[in-house]
């Protein structure tokens, strides 16, 4: 695996990419997951609950996962790193630049994902980078359900 020490921008530069890396592992979205979200949110509209009425009134015919717990599950779904940052003391979580829902999750199907490094440069702070990362269902690899640009400064 390549190392890249976190302050050589022009050497994590070979990073970006327009292509994306391996799938990660896939994980299988069930009702129960569902129902803790909704629990521990407090967002527990129907679509995502109520499995007969979903089969009834959803346009879907079943109930769907909150887009929010398709973010949250991101970290669950590893893909084999192809490179390594070195020599940082601490790495910040700086946001996010972008966030689309582009389609439904259904429960009862499995997702994984995938990313790439969108961009790296250097601030007053540290290196920013930000990955792109992309969450699929199963079988539909055309399409993401979830689009998320993830901001992060290694100092």
């Amino acid at each position: 695996m390549k190392q890249y020490k976190y302050d050589d921008v022009e050497a994590m530069q070979e990073l970006v990419s327009d292509e994306f890396g391996p799938w990660s592992s896939e994980l299988e979205i069930t009702q129960d997951m569902v129902n803790q979200f909704a629990e521990l949110s407090g967002d527990d509209y129907w679509i995502h609950t109520d499995p007969e009425k979903a089969k009834t009134d959803s346009p879907f015919g079943c109930t769907i996962a909150h887009g929010f717990l398709t973010l949250v599950l991101l970290p669950k779904m590893r893909a084999e790193q192809t490179y390594e940052v070195t020599g940082f003391n601490n790495m910040l979580n700086y946001g996010s630049d972008k966030l689309r829902f582009t389609g439904v999750v259904p429960v009862g199907c499995s997702i994984h994902s995938r990313s790439r490094v969108k961009e790296v440069s250097a601030t007053p702070k540290g290196t920013r980078m930000v990955l792109e990362q992309q969450v699929h269902v199963v079988g539909q690899d055309d399409r993401p359900a979830l689009i998320y640009e993830l901001m992060f400064i290694y100092m």
